[in-house]
């Protein structure tokens, strides 16, 4: 009986939705094909807004050119869903988002300090086996996700890096020793970053957790870096990558 009586509450649900408004809201079959024509002719505005902006737009994605994408997204969703919005407006939108990007391109081609305005600066994250501690300081980048993309390239100590440099378009490029420079440097594999200590209890070289510095260092109860103060130091390494 309760099987029963839950069926017929549920054919009475389902007979009493109005499928079309379900499916097309309050518009009607007819809209379906001019959505699909919207989109068609605003999938080749893009195709030709992508187009104009050169293989420099396409190539990559710095903050200026993500910039450029939302917007041309943003002119060309609504098209394609209202019928209140006429077609020639986004072409208008896209004509000045692509003249504008071409605008901007070309000063920033003729004028560094511009371009370094628009699309700001690489910054130099480690040197010689250390961490730039003037660049970590520019960038909001934190050391647990640093170290992630470190050892995704096989990295299992800074002294297997010579210089590491954070690209305007936001990628990590890593310069690393050969095998025979490869110098001590501050370990960042998990297991071994966790056993950092104020204490050191036997000699030999240690690595700052803050800075990378490296320093021979006899048994002590604290021990501050002389590069930038801090007192955490862990047993640094020489091994080669293992590619």
């Amino acid at each position: 009986m309760k099987l029963f009586m839950m069926a017929l509450v549920f054919h009475l649900t389902m007979t009493s939705i109005n499928w079309t408004s379900f499916f097309i809201g309050e518009e009607d079959w007819i809209f379906l094909l001019e959505i699909s024509l919207r989109t068609i002719i605003m999938y080749f505005i893009i195709l030709i807004g992508l187009r104009l902006l050169g293989k420099r737009g396409v190539r990559q994605l710095s903050v200026f050119e993500l910039v450029v994408i939302i917007s041309l997204g943003s002119a060309a969703g609504d098209p394609m869903f209202y019928k209140e919005i006429g077609l020639l407006f986004p072409v208008v939108i896209f004509g000045i988002i692509v003249g504008a990007y071409r605008l901007t391109t070309y000063f920033m081609a003729k004028s560094k300090k511009f371009d370094d305005l628009v699309e700001g600066k690489c910054v130099y994250l480690i040197v010689e086996g250390e961490f730039s501690i003037d660049g970590f300081n520019k960038e909001s980048l934190a050391q647990d996700e640093f170290f992630s993309e470190l050892r995704q390239q096989s990295v299992s100590h800074l002294g297997q890096v010579e210089t590491a440099i954070l690209e305007t378009s936001g990628n990590l490029s890593i310069f690393f020793y050969p095998d025979e420079k490869v110098k001590y440097g501050l370990p960042i594999m998990p297991a071994l970053f966790e056993k950092a200590n104020e204490r050191v209890f036997e000699l030999g070289k240690y690595a700052c957790t803050h800075c990378g510095n490296i320093l021979h260092l006899q048994p002590s109860i604290e021990h501050n870096c002389d590069k930038c103060g801090h007192k955490k130091w862990i047993k640094a390494l020489k091994t080669c990558r293992v590619r």
